[in-house]
């Protein structure tokens, strides 16, 4: 089958009909390709279940404990728990209160399947912005392989917050999508972690301003009700702690950021100086730049995984689990029928090969190994591949970068003002 080019996709054309699956994947509508998708997925909810019974996920006891902490004044912020931080907005410790009201065994229980229940709609939704009839076997066949890549087994293995996130994003880009009002996920995302605010830039860029507007009123709402529950932690930590990294190991090896690699690399925090501001200012205006490009060409699934893999390379910490949004690159590849690449990336970050190389202490942290060093930071150079690739695909060759032309070569007969 021949990939099709992005205008024919029509993601963002209201009326425009779904695309049916690539060839080579029809097998998954078959009668056994539907028992033995909808088997897996059994057996993974069931294995996520057991999961969730008898063992306490280290960062769902963290967000647990928060939720008990927030109305306790500064001591949300200045009392470790296990070791580590609570690092989250006040509000984000607002949200954990009614986990930390119940029993855990049922608090562990609701947010493992709850988590699932949240990457099965993003899969919904993805498949929706790429083109797709979003049918029962095709969601669970992503989901079924999405489960298995790393970022999204280590966030339900954490009981990390980051597949709520991914669908409250994926959520409003298919309504902006649509052309409908927008912008209160992307404005909740951002009030629980930081990092999802990239997409109010976007949306200024791409001149959807209400809902730009929108989203930041809904941050603005959130914050204030972090800031009503407890004062001081607020005052604290939009004072003080927001963008202290010192709280965190930044050159732990799942720290696939830019800066991390950097600070592995160099030998420490303490050489990695001011100059690095430079690195993701230009990365991310090189990402955002090519998001509303993609945008404009009603290209809304390219323009969220790009927007969405920036924001991990301009953020200083960006952990494994964060990686969530290789899901959707994944199906960006599969839509440009780029089945190769998607194998290779699907079996990258299924196996994440950083864990095998030394990780346990300074020694193995630090310095430039050659080889080892490229897998140690391979997610991080995973992500600017498939970005890199997809700028290639939206400029070819000869084409300039920075040359934005009212109509693209492969438009067809959609004329320009169809693409806005």
């Amino acid at each position: 089958m021949t990939a099709v080019s992005l205008p024919d996709l029509a993601t963002g054309r209201p009326n425009a009909p779904d695309l049916p699956l690539p060839a080579r994947l029809g097998w998954v509508e078959s009668r056994h390709g539907r028992q033995l998708i909808s088997g897996v997925v059994l057996l993974e909810v069931a294995l996520v279940t057991g999961f969730a019974a008898v063992y306490r996920p280290f960062d769902l006891e963290i967000y647990i404990w928060g939720g008990r902490a927030v109305t306790s004044g500064s001591r949300l912020y200045l009392v470790l728990v296990q070791g580590n931080w609570f690092t989250y907005p006040p509000f984000a410790a607002v949200l954990f209160m009614p986990l930390a009201a119940g029993p855990a065994l049922a608090a562990r229980l609701a947010w493992e399947l709850t988590s699932v229940a949240a990457f099965g709609w993003a899969c919904v939704l993805t498949l929706r912005l790429a083109g797709y009839r979003p049918v029962r076997t095709t969601v669970l066949a992503i989901m079924a392989a999405g489960l298995l890549l790393e970022p999204v087994y280590h966030t339900l293995y954490q009981g990390q917050v980051n597949l709520f996130l991914l669908a409250l994003v994926l959520a409003d880009m298919w309504r902006i999508a649509r052309g409908r009002p927008a912008g209160i996920g992307i404005g909740l995302a951002a009030a629980i972690k930081l990092i999802p605010g990239i997409f109010i830039i976007l949306l200024v860029l791409t001149g959807r301003i209400r809902d730009a507007v929108t989203s930041a009123a809904m941050f603005a709402c959130c914050a204030l009700a972090g800031f009503a529950v407890d004062p001081v932690a607020s005052r604290l930590y939009w004072t003080h702690l927001f963008f202290d990294t010192s709280r965190v190991a930044a050159a732990y090896i799942s720290n696939q950021s830019p800066y991390g690699a950097l600070v592995r690399i160099l030998g420490g925090v303490g050489h990695v100086g001011s100059w690095y501001y430079a690195i993701p200012c230009t990365l991310g205006a090189l990402g955002l730049a090519l998001a509303a490009r993609l945008a404009r060409r009603a290209d809304w699934l390219g323009a969220t995984t790009v927007t969405g893999l920036t924001g991990l390379l301009v953020s200083p910490i960006s952990w494994t689990h964060h990686w969530v949004w290789v899901m959707p690159a994944l199906v960006v590849l599969v839509r440009y029928a780029a089945y190769g690449a998607a194998a290779c990336l699907s079996v990258l970050f299924a196996l994440a090969p950083l864990w095998w190389t030394p990780h346990s202490g300074p020694a193995g942290d630090y310095g430039a190994h050659g080889l080892v060093t490229a897998v140690a930071n391979c997610f991080l150079f995973a992500g600017m591949g498939v970005i890199a690739y997809i700028c290639l695909r939206t400029w070819p060759p000869g084409q300039g970068l920075l040359r934005l032309l009212p109509r693209s070569a492969d438009s067809g007969d959609i004329p320009a003002s169809d693409w806005t």
